[in-house]
């Protein structure tokens, strides 16, 4: 038997960073979010023998240890968090050993969600070899738990419910952890137009993400206003967003994509650099009206809004860049698994 997962990666459209703990715990956050179709995968493979044999291929990681009773320390941190939590919960699994291979589309720091929508596809995985029957926000609580309370990463609550729920979603996210996940029924012609308006340009690696995200945590702990009236203003381009989208008012999006890039940039210094501000001089020269990363910032993917006639323009200005532009379209399908 082989047990097989896929997860799809997000673009943080607006809001991010106001489901991040304490604010969203103080004030509630709003993230509007859609999946793409570069994802995280995961197999699995039982074993004989009482094994645990990794191959993290992005990563780098290769190795076999031993399973008993106690917790598995593999050095594959996600993998490891997600097996002693099944193993916590739900008990033996169902052969004494399995192999287990994971892979990303996007690498880690990228701003898509990597880590988070990994942890989503082993989970799923493990669900789907067990017949653990986990909904949605059962997947991404789990998912959300296993990231930030076990092993203690740094980090929000949205990647999680995107990589379980997929598609377009407005997220609300409320005091003690409660989250409540609104899908979109965006017309056809509105994706169609947003796919051709949006560039997607990978800067590199970020190196910034968990940093940038304790300055967010330690601006609101010590109610730094400026800081916290940006993020205020972040969390709200998340509704004003969601109403320009459903309309399909591209000018609106472009502006409100600008205006929560500015007040991002207000939460860190580290959120933007030299190599990021290279990228948007290109990309604005060249015809694109605004953009933002995706993600904590420091690095990874940058979300251009471009009007599509100019798009080949401003796609042959970024190739003279060290980063390069990843085609992408929009997925409405979560987290699957199937056995073979």
């Amino acid at each position: 038997m082989i047990i097989r997962s896929k997860a799809p990666l997000r673009l943080g459209l607006a809001g991010g960073g106001s489901d991040v703990s304490p604010y969203s715990d103080l004030y509630g956050g709003n993230v509007l979010n859609a999946t793409i179709n570069l994802a995280a995968y995961c197999t699995i493979e039982p074993l004989p023998r009482p094994v645990m044999r990794v191959c993290a291929e992005d990563a780098g990681i290769w190795e076999e240890i031993p399973l008993g009773t106690g917790p598995a320390t593999s050095g594959a941190l996600l993998i490891d968090g997600v097996y002693n939590r099944i193993l916590r919960d739900f008990g033996p699994l169902p052969s004494p050993g399995f192999a287990i291979t994971t892979y990303n589309d996007a690498p880690a720091g990228s701003g898509l969600g990597t880590s988070s929508t990994m942890v989503v596809c082993i989970l799923k995985c493990f669900a789907e070899w067990m017949g653990i029957p986990l909904g949605n926000y059962e997947l991404a609580r789990m998912a959300y738990e296993i990231e930030r309370k076990d092993l203690l990463l740094s980090g929000g609550k949205q990647d999680q419910y995107a990589a379980a729920f997929g598609g377009f979603n407005f997220m609300e996210f409320l005091p003690s952890d409660l989250v409540i996940v609104n899908p979109l029924r965006v017309k056809e012609w509105i994706v169609e137009e947003l796919e051709a308006s949006l560039l997607l340009y990978f800067t590199g690696r970020s190196r910034e993400g968990a940093a940038i995200i304790e300055k967010q945590q330690e601006a609101t702990r010590k109610g730094r206003g400026e800081a916290v009236e940006a993020m205020h203003r972040i969390k709200q381009s998340a509704v004003d967003m969601k109403l320009t989208l459903l309309q399909g008012d591209m000018h609106s999006f472009a502006h409100i994509l600008g205006a929560a890039w500015e007040d991002k940039k207000k939460m860190a210094d580290t959120i933007t650099n030299p190599v990021i501000q290279e990228a948007f001089d290109v990309a604005l020269k060249a015809g694109a009206i605004s953009g933002k990363v995706s993600g904590a910032g420091g690095g990874g993917f940058l979300m251009l809004m471009v009007p599509p006639e100019r798009k080949f323009a401003v796609r042959e200005a970024m190739q003279a860049l060290p980063g390069k532009v990843v085609p992408f379209q929009f997925t409405d399908k979560g987290a699957v698994a199937w056995k073979l």
